[in-house]
């Protein structure tokens, strides 16, 4: 097949190439050849590609600026993504979307299935969201994959930022009411080469198994570096930001269960794989 990802210089785009490439054409663009704002350089760009496939992994995602830009957050997350959905209906191809849990508002307590309701709390999951109902008026051949927690190679993370603070830190203080599953983003491309075999379109969650606080993850990468520091667990409320953030956004690999996909493993054994390449 042919792929085209936009945003291939971002930390699940950099592995999204090195996991399609061993058995697909990939061509690439990235914030610097490619402004998805502009909606005729993107129609042009991706019809000269003639992809069979467009994965979009590009997006403006730091929560906390979106709420004092959320005119950028939208004009990049919202008609950004309509001007890929445009360019895709326009190149007749089908169109991956990278989204994200932070379209729940956390209050459900229970791991969130593809067909519950949506309800975002900032302006980022309100941009992120607006991108997925683009794609819906437009397309009819589309994947849409809500995801969470992402960490990586190649880019700054969780994992990383702990790692980091331990260095000149005795004491770290984390908040413990977040929960969620931190995905690796070379399981998540992956699963990504895995969907697009066959077109069976539609909302996918795809993360790690299993879920934690970010506490509880901290705990794991600590224990698993063999790293000596003093966590503090702490409330939403002590440590302000921002962006308000869902509570409780566990996504239910439920689609990906139901289309017969393998179970992608706990996110302790990817975890497990990222720290080696450290």
């Amino acid at each position: 097949m042919k792929i085209m990802i936009i945003g291939s210089e971002g930390m699940l785009g950099n592995d999204l190439v090195n996991v399609l490439s061993k058995e697909h054409e990939v061509s690439t663009t990235t914030i610097d050849t490619l402004d998805i704002t502009d909606i005729d350089k993107t129609i042009k760009t991706v019809k000269n590609n003639k992809p069979d496939v467009l994965i979009h992994a590009a997006a403006y995602t730091d929560v906390d600026a979106s709420e004092s830009n959320p005119d950028l957050a939208y004009k990049v997350n919202a008609l950004g993504t309509r001007n890929v959905a445009v360019a895709c209906y326009e190149a007749k191809c089908a169109m991956v979307y990278i989204c994200t849990d932070y379209v729940f508002n956390g209050t459900k307590n229970t791991p969130y299935k593809e067909y519950d309701q949506t309800n975002p709390l900032g302006v980022y999951g309100k941009t992120k969201h607006a991108g997925e109902t683009y794609i819906h008026d437009i397309l009819n051949k589309f994947y849409i994959v809500r995801t969470s927690w992402l960490y990586g190679y190649h880019g700054p993370n969780f994992v990383t930022t702990m790692l980091n603070l331990a260095k000149t830190n005795d004491s770290i203080s984390i908040v413990n009411d977040q929960i969620g599953s931190p995905t690796y983003t070379v399981d998540l491309a992956k699963a990504i080469a895995l969907l697009i075999k066959k077109p069976s379109y539609g909302i996918y969650h795809v993360t790690n198994s299993e879920y934690c606080s970010w506490f509880e993850f901290a705990k794991e990468i600590f224990k698993q570096a063999q790293v000596e520091v003093d966590l503090k667990p702490v409330t939403t409320e002590e440590f302000q930001r921002p962006a308000p953030r869902p509570k409780y956004s566990v996504l239910e690999n439920y689609n990906w269960k139901m289309e017969g996909y393998p179970k992608i493993r706990s996110y302790k054994e990817a975890l497990t794989d990222y720290l080696k390449l450290l």
